[in-house]
C-alpha cells in the first residue's frame, strides 16, 4: 500500500490489523496436498444446521429475488417468545459481532475509553481501534476475567465495557453473583456488553442467564448468536437484547437489510428445533470428555472449559505443534494473538475427529520435543 494512500485513513483504521479467522479447510489442502483434512478452529457446531433449519433454507430460496425484511419480524417475534421480551428491546447482527459494534459505534467517541479483559475476544480490540478509542485491558486471574480489575478500570472516559461470558479462547465464565454485584457498581455513563455467544452450551448451576437482567441494568445489552450450537455459522446471524430504548439507538446505526433472508429463516426455524441443540449438546459433552481424558493420558495441561472448545497450555511455544499438526491434517486454531503463545484451542469434533486429533496431537508432541 502506498505511504499517501495510508496515510488518507483515518488514525485507527491506519493501524489495524484485520480479524484473522481459522484457516480454511481448502487452503490446508492445496497447500499441503492433503486430503480429507479436519478443521477444529473455529468453534463451529460439527453438526452444522438442524433438520427444521435446512428446510426452512430451501423453502425460502424461490425469494432470493426479494429484499429481506429489513426489520426481521418474524425473527424478532420467535425470539420475544422465547425469552419472554418485546420485540422492540432486539437487535438483529449478521453474527453477533455486528452488535458488539452497533454498540461501539452508537456510544464510543475517540476520546473515550473501552474496557475489557486480557485474552478476550478479538473483536473487543478491533472495534475500540477502529474508532479511535482507547482501550484498556485489564489482567485476568485464573485465564478468567478479574471483574475487580475491571472496576478499578472505569473512569469518567469509560463508555463501554466487554465482558465474554463464557470467554472465547479460554472457555473461562463468570458466575451470577459475581457478574450481578459488578453490574450494580457501574457508574450511568458506562454500557456494558455481556456477550454470551457460548449461552447454551453451559451447564453450571451458578451461571446466569443475563436476559432478564436488561429490566433492571438500563446501560446493559446481551449478545447471542446462531453460529455456534444452532450450526448456522455460514449464513451471520446473531442479536442483541437490551432495553426497548437501548435497542432503538443501536437500531439507528445497523445498516438496512442487515441480515439476509436465508438466516433469517433459517434462525426462526433454529430456535423450535430443541432435538437438534439437544443432539448438539449431547456430542459436545462426550467430545469435552473425549478430549480431556486424552489430554491428561498425553500429561498437557488445558484450561477448563464449559463452550465447545477447550485451550490446552503446551509449555513451550505452540507454533511447531501447530505446523506439525497442519502437516497431519488436522487444523487448530493458534493463540499469539490473544497473548498466549503457548497454547492451542481446539474446538469439539464428531467422535472420529477427536480421535484423530489426539492422535495427530501425540506425533506433533513427540516429533517437537
Amino acid at each position: 500500500m502506498s505511504r499517501e494512500l495510508l496515510s488518507l485513513a483515518v488514525p485507527g483504521v491506519r493501524g489495524l490489523k484485520p480479524y484473522e479467522p481459522g484457516k480454511p479447510l481448502a487452503e490446508l489442502e492445496r497447500e499441503y496436498g492433503i486430503k480429507q483434512a479436519i478443521k477444529l478452529a473455529s468453534n463451529e457446531n460439527p453438526l452444522g444446521p438442524g433438520a427444521k433449519a435446512l428446510a426452512a433454507i430451501r423453502a425460502e430460496l424461490d425469494g432470493l429475488g426479494r429484499y429481506p425484511d429489513g426489520n426481521g419480524f418474524a425473527l424478532k417475534a420467535a425470539l420475544a417468545r422465547t425469552h419472554g421480551i418485546a420485540p422492540e428491546q432486539i437487535t438483529l447482527g449478521n453474527g453477533s459481532n455486528e452488535v458488539l459494534e452497533f454498540v461501539a459505534r452508537a456510544f464510543v467517541l475517540p476520546e473515550n475509553e473501552v474496557v475489557y479483559s486480557q485474552h478476550a475476544f478479538a473483536v473487543y480490540p478491533l472495534v475500540t481501534q477502529a474508532i479511535g478509542a482507547t482501550a484498556v485491558v485489564t489482567p485476568v486471574r485464573d485465564w478468567a476475567h478479574n471483574l475487580e480489575a475491571m472496576a478499578a478500570a472505569i473512569n469518567a472516559r469509560t463508555r463501554l465495557v466487554f465482558v465474554a461470558n463464557p470467554n472465547n479462547p479460554t472457555g473461562t465464565w463468570i458466575t451470577a453473583d459475581i457478574l450481578e454485584r459488578f453490574l450494580q457498581r457501574l457508574p450511568e455513563h458506562v454500557v456494558v456488553v455481556v456477550d454470551e455467544a457460548y449461552y447454551e452450551y453451559v451447564s453450571e448451576p451458578r451461571y446466569p442467564n443475563t436476559i432478564p437482567w436488561v429490566a433492571r441494568f438500563p446501560n446493559l445489552v446481551v449478545t447471542r448468536t446462531f453460529s455456534k450450537v444452532h450450526g448456522l455459522a455460514g449464513l451471520r446471524v446473531g442479536y442483541g437484547v437490551s432495553s426497548a430504548q437501548m435497542a432503538d439507538l443501536l437500531n439507528r446505526v445497523r445498516e438496512p437489510f442487515n441480515v439476509n433472508s436465508l438466516a433469517l429463516a433459517a434462525a426462526e426455524a433454529a430456535l423450535a428445533d430443541k432435538q437438534h441443540v439437544a443432539e448438539s449438546l449431547k456430542m459436545n459433552s462426550g467430545g469435552m470428555q473425549q478430549l480431556t481424558r486424552g489430554l491428561d493420558d498425553l500429561g498437557l495441561a488445558y484450561i477448563p472449559s464449559v463452550a465447545n472448545f477447550i485451550t490446552l497450555d503446551l509449555g513451550r511455544p505452540a507454533a511447531p505443534v501447530y505446523q506439525a499438526l497442519l502437516r497431519q491434517g488436522v487444523i487448530v486454531r493458534p493463540i499469539a494473538n490473544y497473548g498466549m503463545p503457548n497454547h492451542l484451542r481446539v474446538t469439539i469434533g464428531r467422535p472420529q475427529e477427536n480421535e484423530r486429533f489426539l492422535a495427530a496431537l501425540k506425533n506433533a508432541v513427540t516429533s517437537d520435543l
